[in-house]
């Protein structure tokens, strides 16, 4: 499974979207677009991302471009295991 579609898959499930998510695209809008994904969802969301693909996420690592898009969310978590 690419990690892509780990990603859709974590947001599937921290935002109790029952399976929505898994169909979504590298364009797909995410924070303002996506009302289940609040401040306590994103912090959620970070902390779940953060187990699965045991990365570690520093406060000032974050901010609202990586939450904009799927692709950007998914580039995020790449950049990330890169590091």
């Amino acid at each position: 499974m690419d990690v892509q579609q780990q990603v859709l898959n974590v947001v599937d499930e921290v935002l109790g979207l029952n399976g929505a998510a898994r169909t979504w695209d590298a364009r797909s809008p995410l924070l303002g677009a996506v009302p289940e994904l609040d401040s306590m969802a994103v912090a959620t969301l970070i902390t779940t991302l953060e187990e699965r693909f045991g990365i570690s996420v520093a406060d000032d690592e974050i901010d609202g471009s990586a939450f904009a898009t799927v692709g950007a969310l998914t580039e995020f978590v790449r950049n990330k295991l890169d590091a």
